[in-house]
């Protein structure tokens, strides 16, 4: 539990090749980085307006982005989304919506939830039973969920909203990954609900993490005060461009939903082929829980192929997806060798 003026600590992300060069400083390089979530084959790359970077942000811009969020999401209106730079920004101004008091996060998942409702003012504690969040006066989850992929109905997202509508409280649901989840369960076309906010993320699906964009979605009046916070040229021009662009393709999120599919099956065949069994995840990243999973984190590390390990949990790693044949090639060949090595007693899904 984290209570008010406790000190919040930076939590440790994948992602970051320095630390990756830290702990395997022999490792050959370049690393394969399959520490993130962040789709390996990215929107494709243009070149913005000179416009972009030498004027503020045009609000008719702003505007685009919002539509194009709207249509892309589901969500009733553009006037239910507000646009940041990157969902990050926006989890602690989230959490302040509502009077500090008690948050409760359904967990394990991305653990900067709870650093905001911290930093927020909020005492703070995590629970892994979908019921408890009811007596909350915050309840946040990740659906789809990260690390492991929990889906979580709509239906029953849609009677805790309730729930907490009717005592002022608020539900935040952070669909970073429904890019990728099932249709239905996603909670973007009940934006105007009351009682909720759910957040989007631009840089995962769409591999443009370093453009820094993200979206919630909520009833009019909490987008108006989420905006007032914000305040002005929010988004950066270069970053609306590429989100008016990429949202707006259809054609290419379509293709592309198809292609990470086929490499999340191709991912989990590579596994398993090498006894490692995949306990969840999307088709943007595999969950892996066993009993030698620090040993694969190493192994795989020294090879200068980076998994995402969790301190908290350490039997569980995540992977995402290798980005080209030879990325592909180099797990391959880096799971055999371990595979060599271990007489797979230890590579059993966890009860």
């Amino acid at each position: 539990m984290r209570l008010p003026g406790e000190a919040i600590a930076a939590v440790d992300h994948g992602g970051s090749l320095g630390r990756a060069r830290a702990l395997f400083p022999d490792a050959p390089e370049p690393f394969v980085d399959l520490s993130t979530g962040i789709n390996p084959h990215s929107y494709p790359l243009f070149d913005p307006p000179a416009t972009a970077f030498t004027r503020l942000p045009e609000a008719a811009r702003l505007a685009e982005l919002l539509a194009a969020a709207a249509a892309t999401y589901g969500a009733p209106s553009a006037a239910n989304i507000v646009a940041g730079p990157g969902t990050q920004i926006l989890l602690p101004r989230v959490a302040s919506l509502v009077n500090a008091g008690r948050v409760l996060v359904l967990s394990p998942t991305y653990a900067e939830h709870a650093r905001a409702a911290a930093i927020a003012g909020h005492v703070v504690a995590e629970t892994t039973d979908f019921d408890a969040l009811a007596e909350a006066d915050v309840a946040i989850l990740v659906n789809p969920n990260n690390p492991d992929g929990r889906i979580v109905s709509r239906e029953r997202l849609l009677k805790l909203a309730d729930a907490m509508k009717a005592k002022a409280g608020l539900l935040v649901v952070d669909e970073a990954f429904m890019d990728v989840g099932p249709c239905d369960a996603s909670l973007a076309a009940d934006a105007g609900h009351g009682g909720l906010v759910i957040l989007r993320s631009f840089g995962k699906f769409f591999g443009l993490a370093g453009v820094r964009l993200g979206f919630a979605l909520t009833d009019r009046a909490t987008a108006a005060r989420l905006e007032s916070q914000l305040g002005p040229w929010a988004v950066a021009g270069p970053t609306l461009e590429y989100g008016i662009r990429a949202l707006g393709d259809i054609a290419w999120q379509e293709a592309m939903r198809q292609q990470l599919s086929e490499d999340a099956a191709r991912l989990d065949a590579l596994f398993v082929r090498h006894g490692v069994p995949v306990a969840g995840g999307t088709s943007l990243f595999r969950y892996l829980d066993f009993g030698d999973a620090p040993g694969l984190f190493r192994a795989l590390g020294r090879q200068g192929i980076l998994l995402r390990h969790f301190a908290e949990r350490p039997h569980t790693l995540r992977s995402g997806l290798p980005g080209s044949e030879d990325e592909w090639q180099r797990l391959d060949a880096a799971l055999a060798g371990w595979a060599a090595k271990t007489d797979g007693s230890q590579n059993r899904i966890r009860a």
